[in-house]
Protein backbone atom coordinates (compact mmCIF):
# COMPACT_ATOMS: atom_id res chain seq x y z
CA UNK A 1 0.00 0.00 0.00
CA UNK A 2 0.75 3.54 0.71
CA UNK A 3 3.94 4.38 2.90
CA UNK A 4 3.34 5.79 6.17
CA UNK A 5 4.49 9.18 6.92
CA UNK A 6 3.62 10.29 10.05
CA UNK A 7 4.26 14.02 12.08
CA UNK A 8 2.60 16.72 12.44
CA UNK A 9 0.07 17.86 10.26
CA UNK A 10 1.03 21.27 9.19
CA UNK A 11 -0.01 23.05 6.67
CA UNK A 12 -1.74 22.06 3.42
CA UNK A 13 0.81 22.34 0.32
CA UNK A 14 -1.19 23.15 -3.03
CA UNK A 15 1.74 20.66 -4.41
CA UNK A 16 0.50 17.48 -2.51
CA UNK A 17 -2.76 18.21 -2.21
CA UNK A 18 -5.92 16.45 -3.53
CA UNK A 19 -9.51 17.25 -3.35
CA UNK A 20 -11.93 14.65 -2.43
CA UNK A 21 -15.81 15.15 -2.69
CA UNK A 22 -18.18 12.92 -1.10
CA UNK A 23 -20.97 11.79 -1.93
CA UNK A 24 -22.50 15.19 -2.46
CA UNK A 25 -25.82 13.73 -3.97
CA UNK A 26 -29.57 14.82 -4.83
CA UNK A 27 -31.16 12.56 -2.84
CA UNK A 28 -28.92 12.89 0.62
CA UNK A 29 -28.83 16.58 -0.07
CA UNK A 30 -32.93 16.24 0.26
CA UNK A 31 -32.56 15.00 4.01
CA UNK A 32 -29.87 17.95 5.15
CA UNK A 33 -30.95 20.66 6.89
CA UNK A 34 -31.28 23.25 4.14
CA UNK A 35 -28.91 25.79 5.62
CA UNK A 36 -26.36 23.37 6.35
CA UNK A 37 -26.56 21.79 3.33
CA UNK A 38 -26.12 25.46 1.41
CA UNK A 39 -23.32 26.40 3.29
CA UNK A 40 -21.77 22.62 2.46
CA UNK A 41 -22.40 23.96 -1.29
CA UNK A 42 -21.19 27.10 -1.37
CA UNK A 43 -17.84 25.95 0.31
CA UNK A 44 -17.48 23.37 -1.85
CA UNK A 45 -18.05 25.35 -5.09
CA UNK A 46 -15.47 27.68 -3.95
CA UNK A 47 -12.66 24.65 -3.25
CA UNK A 48 -13.37 23.29 -6.46
CA UNK A 49 -12.89 26.83 -8.50
CA UNK A 50 -9.64 26.99 -6.80
CA UNK A 51 -8.76 23.65 -6.99
CA UNK A 52 -9.03 23.63 -10.73
CA UNK A 53 -7.08 27.86 -10.96
CA UNK A 54 -4.36 25.70 -8.94
CA UNK A 55 -4.29 22.02 -10.85
CA UNK A 56 -5.17 19.94 -8.12
CA UNK A 57 -6.60 16.89 -8.55
CA UNK A 58 -9.87 16.35 -7.65
CA UNK A 59 -11.50 13.31 -6.99
CA UNK A 60 -15.36 12.89 -7.03
CA UNK A 61 -17.75 9.79 -5.14
CA UNK A 62 -21.10 8.95 -5.67
CA UNK A 63 -22.71 6.20 -2.92
CA UNK A 64 -24.70 4.12 -4.62
CA UNK A 65 -26.04 6.82 -7.38
CA UNK A 66 -29.15 4.59 -8.51
CA UNK A 67 -30.75 4.66 -5.10
CA UNK A 68 -29.43 8.13 -4.01
CA UNK A 69 -29.19 10.22 -7.51
CA UNK A 70 -26.39 12.04 -9.06
CA UNK A 71 -23.93 14.60 -7.77
CA UNK A 72 -25.75 17.88 -7.14
CA UNK A 73 -25.58 19.78 -10.25
CA UNK A 74 -24.30 23.03 -8.84
CA UNK A 75 -21.22 20.82 -7.73
CA UNK A 76 -20.87 18.59 -11.15
CA UNK A 77 -20.78 22.38 -12.62
CA UNK A 78 -17.89 23.12 -10.32
CA UNK A 79 -15.80 20.62 -11.05
CA UNK A 80 -12.61 21.16 -12.58
CA UNK A 81 -12.64 19.51 -16.12
CA UNK A 82 -9.71 16.52 -15.16
CA UNK A 83 -11.97 15.20 -11.80
CA UNK A 84 -11.90 11.64 -12.03
CA UNK A 85 -15.47 10.24 -10.38
CA UNK A 86 -16.03 6.95 -8.72
CA UNK A 87 -19.21 5.11 -7.85
CA UNK A 88 -19.00 3.06 -4.70
CA UNK A 89 -21.40 1.26 -2.69
CA UNK A 90 -19.01 1.06 0.26
CA UNK A 91 -19.18 3.59 2.83
CA UNK A 92 -15.42 4.19 2.87
CA UNK A 93 -13.91 5.90 -0.55
CA UNK A 94 -11.00 3.34 0.51
CA UNK A 95 -13.50 0.47 -0.45
CA UNK A 96 -13.62 1.42 -3.58
CA UNK A 97 -10.54 -0.50 -5.65
CA UNK A 98 -10.45 1.77 -8.66
CA UNK A 99 -10.46 5.27 -6.11
CA UNK A 100 -7.40 3.16 -4.40
CA UNK A 101 -5.60 2.56 -7.14
CA UNK A 102 -6.10 6.32 -8.37
CA UNK A 103 -5.25 7.75 -5.08
CA UNK A 104 -2.24 5.67 -4.74
CA UNK A 105 -0.58 6.76 -8.25
CA UNK A 106 -1.69 10.71 -8.26
CA UNK A 107 1.05 10.31 -6.04
CA UNK A 108 -0.54 13.11 -3.85
CA UNK A 109 0.22 12.58 0.57
CA UNK A 110 -2.59 15.45 1.96
CA UNK A 111 -6.08 15.22 0.99
CA UNK A 112 -8.87 17.69 1.57
CA UNK A 113 -12.31 16.21 2.14
CA UNK A 114 -15.20 17.59 1.56
CA UNK A 115 -19.03 16.41 1.58
CA UNK A 116 -21.65 14.08 3.29
CA UNK A 117 -22.45 12.50 5.11
CA UNK A 118 -19.81 13.25 7.88
CA UNK A 119 -20.55 10.98 10.94
CA UNK A 120 -21.14 7.90 7.72
CA UNK A 121 -18.59 7.81 4.34
CA UNK A 122 -16.36 11.17 5.59
CA UNK A 123 -15.55 9.65 8.89
CA UNK A 124 -14.86 6.29 7.59
CA UNK A 125 -13.03 7.23 4.25
CA UNK A 126 -10.36 9.68 6.90
CA UNK A 127 -9.65 6.89 8.71
CA UNK A 128 -8.85 4.71 6.06
CA UNK A 129 -6.91 7.04 4.84
CA UNK A 130 -5.27 7.91 8.05
CA UNK A 131 -4.54 4.10 8.36
CA UNK A 132 -2.15 4.43 5.00
CA UNK A 133 -0.29 7.13 6.04
CA UNK A 134 -1.92 10.06 4.33
CA UNK A 135 -2.42 13.40 5.88
CA UNK A 136 -6.04 13.85 5.90
CA UNK A 137 -8.24 17.47 6.52
CA UNK A 138 -11.96 17.48 6.83
CA UNK A 139 -12.95 20.87 5.83
CA UNK A 140 -15.56 21.20 8.69
CA UNK A 141 -17.79 23.59 6.69
CA UNK A 142 -17.59 21.76 3.49
CA UNK A 143 -19.65 19.00 5.02
CA UNK A 144 -22.46 18.20 6.72
CA UNK A 145 -24.96 15.58 8.01
CA UNK A 146 -28.15 15.19 8.70
CA UNK A 147 -27.60 15.75 12.70
CA UNK A 148 -25.46 18.16 13.96
CA UNK A 149 -24.87 16.86 17.03
CA UNK A 150 -23.63 13.68 14.68
CA UNK A 151 -21.69 15.99 12.76
CA UNK A 152 -19.96 17.74 15.97
CA UNK A 153 -19.42 13.71 17.43
CA UNK A 154 -17.36 12.99 14.20
CA UNK A 155 -15.35 15.69 14.12
CA UNK A 156 -14.36 15.32 17.51
CA UNK A 157 -13.38 11.64 16.68
CA UNK A 158 -11.29 12.76 13.92
CA UNK A 159 -9.57 15.42 15.46
CA UNK A 160 -8.63 13.13 18.95
CA UNK A 161 -7.01 10.44 15.66
CA UNK A 162 -4.80 12.90 14.16
CA UNK A 163 -6.87 13.77 11.59
CA UNK A 164 -7.20 17.55 10.84
CA UNK A 165 -9.89 19.82 10.52
CA UNK A 166 -9.90 22.93 8.86
CA UNK A 167 -12.12 25.53 7.41
CA UNK A 168 -12.46 26.46 3.65
CA UNK A 169 -10.68 29.48 4.17
CA UNK A 170 -7.98 28.17 5.84
CA UNK A 171 -7.39 25.50 2.75
CA UNK A 172 -7.45 28.74 0.23
CA UNK A 173 -5.10 30.48 1.80
CA UNK A 174 -2.65 27.71 2.63
CA UNK A 175 -2.87 26.48 -0.94
CA UNK A 176 -1.57 30.22 -2.04
CA UNK A 177 0.64 30.55 0.86
CA UNK A 178 1.74 34.18 -0.76
CA UNK A 179 0.09 37.08 -1.52
CA UNK A 180 2.51 37.38 -5.06
CA UNK A 181 0.89 33.99 -5.66
CA UNK A 182 -0.22 34.37 -9.36
CA UNK A 183 -4.04 33.21 -8.39
CA UNK A 184 -4.01 35.21 -5.33
CA UNK A 185 -6.29 37.69 -6.71
CA UNK A 186 -8.94 35.48 -8.40
CA UNK A 187 -9.15 32.64 -5.27
CA UNK A 188 -9.09 35.66 -2.53
CA UNK A 189 -11.88 36.93 -4.04
CA UNK A 190 -13.99 33.96 -3.43
CA UNK A 191 -13.87 34.77 0.34
CA UNK A 192 -15.86 37.84 -0.52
Amino acid sequence: MLNAMHGSLGLLDADKSVLLVIDIQTRLLAGMPAATAQIMLDNSVKLLQAAEQLNIPTLLTEQYPKGLGPTAEIIKLALPDITQQFEKTSFSCFGCDEFKQKLITCGRRQVVIIGQETHVCVLQTAFDLLRQGLQVFVVEDAVCTRQESHKINALSRMQQAGIGIITYESVLFEWLRDARHPHFKAISALVR
